[in-house]
């Protein structure tokens, strides 16, 4: 931990590390939990690495584990001098395993039979080039086991670096798996509605998505290398606002609704209206099933209409997205709380043949302190929600905001929306936060004070009930933690700052009262145990995912559970794989342009502050149609892989 976040900074541009090899290429795969370890022979010895040669390999989250492994076996086999059966064909056993793997050929078996291997070539070798050699092996099947059960079951490398098993490194990185080069490509060719059918089957919500996705798939893109990434992001929203916000929309709407499959008889059931519920049913409504979706809220959306305020995110927006799926025949059950006595989820065992539970992080972490019984202290999902709803919680001229992620800024700047001086309490530095960062920013442009290394110590009120005043412990930053940022440490100065109201953004959790009672099995923290690639539950044909099964997460997270979900329900169901009869097959061109274009990112086009600061108008008008067009010309194509000669 000292070598690599005191010494060496960290990661590069922000990037989690995920593990360190020690000691050369006989050395083992330590992970970021196990950085406390001290570095010498006993301590490394005891994690199946070595001291060796002293050296260290850092990876960070864009190395892939397995295709470690396979490196430091390439290595070790090359340089076997053959003498002894186990070293000389055990390793190159093992190299072949590890091809197939990260080829995307590898088998369940192949994890048992490498590990076998392993410890067979460690005990049985005559020299310590053999007896060392497994240990990358064996070390990251230990502590990485899941990235080779990605590339087996899933047929996925989560990192992009094995390229049999991606189209491109957008493509891999954005949870949806969207073909970006495709709809990039066809915009690019002027073919605007195949463009937006190509971004719709991989991404339901487009336009929505299109506005508040933490876009990750600009980390991997390779035109970075150049200048800076492709704002897939931009091109996408626009392409969906095209069509969806057209007088037009109906006909693509019957367009998209002349693909359904024929209907299979099968009802299914859906616990949660949200990115994941509506995913899932926009899905499994186009495979042909009867689906229902219960909701405990007055109108279908979830957070992204009772969480994410209207500036970002216009209702009207979503409204539109949602009218497709119910265009496709999805019902919609609202004011209906599911594993209620309203609705026992014994009731939905007997209706439907399949259910899937997705009904997110509604409840607030909170965080018990004196003062916090005061009148004007808010959860932030809870103030968020009743804004959305009209209901104006009553806020004063000043509020303080405790809480550093998203939740923390929507809050801040929809209180600075309502009059109100807001200031912005954070116990890290202002890079530690995990709010997307170009919100942030917005926050502090439109008037929103921050104050960092602040920890919220007590609530000072009157004698009415009402707050008067917040008490912040000055914190300072002490050891890394396992996520590679310095835990913050509360020192003895106490600072006052004045206020009329507090909100708490300080995380979301699941319903533990619903999870206890569901008599699904659970994990430690609370959430739903399912199975990683189908989504099963221990319920017999219940299935979860998006947050509720994770914690807290992102939109394009949660709705890649309801596409996962769907694919898993579906091909239960009907004892077949079907999901991609979905797809249009839709061709397009296949060279790579021989004339990238030379200009640098289209961002999105913010309104004057005085104008945001006054009204709930939606803050990014987005790019123009030139912009858009310029933005798909400035693509690399990273998704070609052999170029025919003409």
């Amino acid at each position: 931990k000292t070598f690599i976040y005191d010494i060496g900074e960290g990661g590069p541009s922000g990037k989690q590390i995920k593990a360190v090899q020690t000691g050369g290429p006989s050395g083992g795969c330590i992970p970021a939990d196990m950085f406390d370890t001290a570095v010498d022979y006993e301590s490394l010895a005891s994690l199946g690495s070595i001291m060796g040669s002293g050296g260290m390999v850092v990876m960070d989250e864009d190395n892939c584990m397995v295709d470690v492994a396979r490196y430091f076996i390439e290595f070790t086999h090359s340089e076997s001098c053959g003498k002894c059966v186990p070293c000389r064909v055990g390793l190159n056993k093992c190299l072949r395993i590890l091809n197939q793997v990260t080829a995307g050929g590898g088998a369940p078996r192949h994890i048992d039979l490498l590990d076998e291997l392993s410890h067979y070539i460690r005990e049985c070798s005559l020299c310590g080039l053999g007896q060392t050699a497994p240990n990358p092996v064996l070390t990251t099947l230990r502590h990485f086991r899941n990235e080779f059960e990605d590339h087996i079951v899933a047929r996925r490398c989560t990192s992009g670096v094995c390229e049999e098993l991606a189209l491109s490194p957008c493509e891999n990185s954005c949870p949806l798996h969207m073909n970006i080069p495709r709809f990039l490509q066809l915009f690019k060719e002027k073919r605007l509605e195949e463009a937006f059918e190509s971004v719709l089957f991989d991404n339901p919500l487009p336009a929505s998505t299109g506005r508040v996705c933490q876009h990750p798939c600009d980390s991997r893109c390779r035109r970075q290398m150049m200048d800076e990434a492709v704002n897939m992001r931009e091109v996408h929203r626009f392409i969906a606002d095209s069509i969806l916000l057209s007088d037009d929309y109906k006909k693509t709407f019957d367009r998209i609704a002349s693909r359904k499959l024929p209907s299979t008889g099968r009802k299914v059931a859906i616990a949660g209206a949200g990115p994941a519920g509506l995913t899932a049913a926009f899905y499994l409504a186009l495979l042909g099933h009867e689906v229902t979706v219960y909701d405990a809220l007055p109108e279908p959306g979830g957070m992204l209409r009772f969480a994410l305020p209207q500036y970002r995110l216009p209702k009207e927006v979503l409204s539109r997205e949602i009218e497709l799926i119910e265009h496709l025949g999805v019902k919609f059950v609202l004011n209906t709380r599911v594993g209620s006595e309203q609705l026992p989820l014994n009731e939905l065992d007997d209706k439907y043949d399949a259910v899937f539970i997705a009904i997110g992080t509604w409840k607030e972490s909170w965080v018990y302190q004196p003062g916090t019984e005061l009148k004007g202290v808010y959860p932030a999902l809870n103030f968020l929600e009743a804004v959305a709803k009209n209901e104006e919680p009553p806020l004063g001229r000043r509020v303080a905001v405790i809480g550093g992620g998203n939740a923390a800024i929507d809050s801040a700047r929809t209180a600075l929306r309502r009059g109100a001086e807001v200031t912005v309490f954070y116990r890290r530095e202002r890079k530690d936060m995990p709010a997307i960062e170009e919100e942030t920013k917005a926050a502090k442009d439109e008037g929103v004070r921050f104050v960092f290394l602040a920890a919220p110590h007590r609530i000072v009120g009157d004698q009415k009930g009402n707050i008067k005043a917040i008490e912040i412990t000055k914190t300072r930053l002490g050891e890394y933690d396992s996520s590679g940022r310095r835990r913050p440490v509360n020192t003895d100065e106490i600072q006052r700052f004045e206020c009329d109201s507090v909100i708490y953004a300080v995380g979301e959790t699941v319903d533990l009262d619903f999870a206890r009672a569901s008599g699904f099995s659970l994990k430690e923290n609370g959430t739903i145990a399912a199975n990683r690639y189908t989504l099963e539950t221990s319920r017999p044909r219940f299935y979860a995912g998006g947050d509720v099964i994770t914690g807290a997460s992102n939109v394009s997270n949660a709705m890649a559970y309801g596409k996962q979900a769907a694919r898993n329900i579906d091909q239960q169901l009907m004892e077949t794989s079907r999901m991609n009869l979905l797809f249009p097959e839709i061709h397009y061109g296949m060279s790579p342009p021989e004339d990238p274009s030379p200009n640098h990112r289209h961002h999105g086009h913010h309104i004057a502050i005085s104008k945001r600061i006054a009204s709930e108008t939606e803050v990014v008008d987005g790019i123009t149609a030139e912009e858009a067009i310029d933005e798909a010309c400035r693509c690399l194509r990273c998704d070609i892989e052999v170029v025919t000669p003409s």
